[in-house]
Formats: C-alpha cells, structure tokens, sequence
C-alpha cells in the first residue's frame, strides 16, 4: 500500500511489485491493468492485479516490475470511477463525453502512481518501461506521450478503451491513442487473434492512427493459436521474442 496525491488528496494505492535477487538498482517495468470486463459487477473491481507470467519473463532477466492499481481497484483506496454511465450499475458508457474523462481520471491515478515508483529505491530511473493490458495499453500510450522524459519504451499488450460494441470506439480509442503519438521513441503494440474486444483488424487501423498524428513503433499481430486473443500477456511463449527483440532496441537487454 503505497501513499500518492491524486486529486488534491492522499490514498493509499495498491502495489504487486516483483524484484530480482539482490540489491542496487534495476531497469523496471510498470504495468497498467485493464478494465472489469462491463463494469456490471462491483466485485470484480476488488479482484487483485497481478500478471504473474509476465512478471517471471522480466524478473529473469533482471528486471522489476510494478503493478499499480488504481484508485477502487484490488486494495486500492478511493472511488472507482473510469468512463461509467451516469447509473454505475449499466457498467461503462459508450458515450465520449463520460468515457473520455475516465480515462482522464486513470491517468491521474498513473501519474501519481509513477511518481512514488520512481522513488522507490531500486528503481533505476534511466531504465523504466511503461506498458499495459487492455485499458492499461492504451493508457500506457497515452502517459508516454504526456511524460515522454520518465519513459525509455512502451508496451501496450491488446490496448483499447472501448470494445467494438461501441459505436464510437472508434473515435475514444484513436483519441486517445493519439496523445501517445508525441512521444518521440518506438512503442510495441501486441494483439492477439480472437480478441472479442479489439480484432486485429480494428487495431491495426488503431496503430495506423497512431502513425498518422506521427507516433513511431511496430504493430503484432498474433494469429494464432486463436483461443488467447484477450488474454495475450499470459503467454510469453507467443511474445517473447518479439518483446526481448524491443528490449535489445532499446538497449536494455
């Protein structure tokens, strides 16, 4: 549990941080989540965060990871509040007006999140990657593009905002994608075939966005197996390559 401002006030935000053996100061990776699904159920905002297989591929290599929860999510203290409909118990809007300001919010929540991790003391501050799953993709692209100095990389695993069942994802996604595009280094997007929420072809087109407003990095798309789609970031053994690939870029492997 660690304490931040956010809003004007002190919460206390919950933490999954994975480190290697030994001491000093190490590259770090901090790994946004995603959404609860339609955000209908309230008890899935108390589930933990934690992306163990993802963690041990970084881990071995001598890296740390830190997984933040936001403000209502796992442990964390305050309101969940991240693009709802104005009757919380119909799960998130499709509206822009109300989504938008949600994923305002989640940045707060990741900024005053990244501030403590860049205190903590095994953090080698030149050596810190932003990345994410779902929601946490795409706001890991956009957090880049408002923080371009704290962030060597970016990884944004099966990233998006609103699921195709909205009209205007479209429009939320590519808004928002778009405020990562100033950031001035390569960004590595993942997606998986099957993904019920963002397809490939939709995410490709997504990325193509991201390039036009002049966004730089490489778009993957996994197609097979099939049946991971969503939950790509659970199987190192479809990217793995690819991400050491990045790393090594970067200069950080």
């Amino acid at each position: 549990m660690v304490p931040v401002i956010v809003d004007g006030k002190s919460v206390r935000l919950e933490m999954r941080i994975y480190k290697p053996a030994g001491t000093g100061r190490v590259p770090t990776l901090v790994f946004n989540h995603g959404s609860t699904g339609r955000g209908r159920d309230p008890r899935a905002a108390r589930e933990p965060i934690d992306f163990p297989r993802l963690a041990q591929f970084f881990v071995q290599r001598g890296w740390a990871v830190v997984m933040p929860a936001r403000r209502g999510r796992a442990g964390s203290e305050g309101f969940y509040d991240e693009g709802f409909a104005l009757d919380h118990s119909l799960g998130y809007t499709c509206n822009p007006e109300l989504s938008i300001p949600g994923a305002d919010r989640a940045l707060r929540d990741i900024a005053a999140a990244m501030n403590a991790i860049l205190a903590m003391p095994f953090v080698d501050r030149d050596r810190v990657i932003i990345g994410g799953q779902s929601r946490g993709g795409i706001l890991s692209v956009a957090y880049a593009g408002q923080h371009p100095a704290q962030i060597k990389g970016v990884i944004n695993f099966v990233g998006g905002w609103l699921g195709r069942e909205c009209q205007t994802a479209d429009t939320v996604n590519r808004r928002l994608f778009q405020r990562g595009a100033s950031y001035p280094g390569d960004t590595l997007w993942l997606y998986g075939n099957g993904d019920p929420y963002y397809s490939l072809s939709n995410s490709q087109k997504n990325f193509e966005a991201f390039q036009t407003a002049g966004g730089k990095g490489t778009y993957n798309g996994f197609r097979q197996p099939e049946n991971i789609g969503h939950r790509l970031v659970g199987f190192p053994e479809v990217w793995s390559a690819v991400v050491d690939g990045y790393l090594k870029q970067l200069g950080l492997h």
